[in-house]
């Protein structure tokens, strides 16, 4: 595929004043093509353009071509115009290449040492079906979205485009209209009494996390997790310098008792919990536990870490409301998203905590992301106030209930024997226990082979082992594919086995 230069072509011209000007011209433009900055495919700009852009007589700007092209590096074709070409056999420099200005792959100074947190996933093959808990991205309501944000660029271009601190000193908490729209859903949908004030807007929800550590902890504090759950956020509290220290699950939720335990043996800063529904099981933190962990919370001065990150999605009509919402005190930090609803790249999650923690939490953030995106977050506040949202959520029920429904089935009949599960009542995925014979990690690959992906139960343990459950998400397919995913995994399972 040709790639045009739309910028003028800047060139550093080397050489001396006693180097002929096509010579230098060419040479400049030979390294720029082994470097990289001009890869195979790219339109040079004609001669009379390149001519013009450097100030030189367009015969010399001929001659650097003929030059170019009798060493390989272009080829000119009549009414299409100048291509770089691509080059075989070895990279040894040519006469007009003699130095190279790709920049380094490792750097010649000290670094922190990896913590070899970040995950660098290869993209599946076309065609493979992915078994995720996240909106597909063509659920997204685009045309209310782009309205909304046509509208907020119409009416307030200045005050969304700019630096927001020329209008607002709280720009840091994110732009007034949607925290005062956020309270307002909050205060409807999860009961929490909360006010514009109360509500930081942050960029998704794992900045969030990422900002409460940094108001929380000192390097060496004990952040208490559960034992199963989402690696990026151990990470993150991990780079805040926190000691993260796993506490276990069970189908009442987090094991209250067994924290306990922990705070008995050392001091406790925090504790990190997903309530409504546990991630990955789905379980739901008990009414018991939950007063039971506000109580030793209070007793040990730690605060609590509210992570409600899919509270949108219950099918039994059930109203489970959060901790922050029974917590007289103002232990509860919670921390939400509306990722999960609109669309997992559009990053937009909040906090809601004391003022005095919302202040540690801004102050942190100046210095990572200064004000989020302004724009995006008025179309989003006009998305909330005008309803569309409320009913995006509700047509996202209705389909995400469907394929609940097709995958359960689907896993009954094709793999009943192989595993077993309960049919969750809210999220977006399956929790399934394994049978012990089956190496699940091992079921994982070769399900990669089959054109189909879903999650073993080891990515999300904090201890290094493997584990006797998987979890598949219905989020992001419809049901034909879900159903076809089934199959394939069903395939897999006997290729393991095998």
């Amino acid at each position: 595929m040709a790639l045009a230069v739309d910028w003028e072509l800047r060139l550093q011209l080397e050489g001396t004043s006693h180097d002929p000007m096509y010579r230098r011209v060419a040479q400049a433009i030979a390294v720029d093509i082994r470097c990289g900055r001009l890869p195979a495919g790219t339109v040079l700009p004609g001669t009379r353009r390149l001519a013009q852009t450097l100030g030189i007589h367009r015969n010399t700007a001929l001659a650097a071509y003929r030059e170019l092209a009798g060493e390989g590096f272009i080829d000119t074709r009549p009414g299409l115009g100048t291509f770089v070409v691509e080059r075989q056999g070895t990279d040894e420099p040519t006469p007009l290449t003699a130095a190279r200005h790709r920049v380094p792959r490792t750097a010649p100074y000290r670094l922190r040492t990896p913590s070899g947190a970040l995950i660098r996933r290869r993209p599946h093959p076309p065609g493979t079906l992915v078994l995720s808990h996240l909106p597909a991205p063509s659920e997204v309501p685009g045309v209310a979205l782009a309205r909304a944000y046509r509208g907020a660029l119409r009416r307030r271009a200045d005050d969304v485009l700019d630096y927001a601190q020329r209008y607002d000193s709280g720009a840091p908490f994110g732009h007034p209209r949607l925290r005062r729209a956020l309270a307002q859903m909050l205060a409807r949908t999860r009961g929490l009494m909360a006010t514009a004030e109360d509500v930081l807007v942050t960029t998704g929800s794992q900045m969030a996390l990422y900002l409460v550590a940094l108001a929380l902890v000192e390097p060496g504090d004990v952040i208490a997790v559960e034992g199963l759950g989402y690696r990026p956020v151990w990470e993150a509290f991990r780079f805040a310098g926190a000691v993260v220290v796993p506490v276990g699950v069970d189908r009442e939720g987090l094991c209250v008792e067994e924290l306990r335990a922990l705070t008995e043996r050392t001091a406790v800063r925090a504790v990190y919990v997903t309530p409504h529904h546990q991630h990955p099981t789905g379980v739901t933190l008990t009414p018991p536990r939950r007063r039971a962990l506000l109580e030793l919370a209070t007793a040990h001065d730690m605060a609590v870490i509210e992570d409600d990150y899919d509270c949108q999605f219950e099918y039994g009509g059930r109203t489970i409301r959060p901790l922050a919402s029974i917590d007289p005190q103002g232990r509860v930090i919670y921390v939400g998203s509306l990722s999960k609803v609109l669309a997992p790249g559009l990053r937009i999650g909040y906090a809601v905590a004391p003022n005095s923690v919302l202040e540690l939490m801004a102050e942190r953030r100046c210095f990572i992301d200064r004000q989020g995106d302004h724009a995006l977050a008025c179309a989003v506040a006009e998305m909330i106030e005008n309803g569309e949202l409320r009913r995006h959520i509700g047509r996202l029920h209705a389909t995400y209930r469907s394929r609940r429904d097709a995958l359960a089935e689907a896993l009954q009949s094709r793999l009943g024997g192989a595993i077993d599960f309960d049919v969750p009542e809210g999220g977006t995925a399956v929790w399934a226990r394994v049978d012990t014979g089956i190496d699940v990690d091992r079921w994982h690959a070769r399900a990669i082979e089959h054109g189909v992906v879903f999650e073993p139960g080891s990515s999300f343990s904090l201890s290094p082992g493997a584990s006797a459950h998987a979890r598949f998400g219905f989020a992001g397919l419809s049901v034909p594919q879900l159903q076809e995913a089934v199959r394939r995994l069903a395939l897999a399972l006997a290729s393991a086995e095998g």
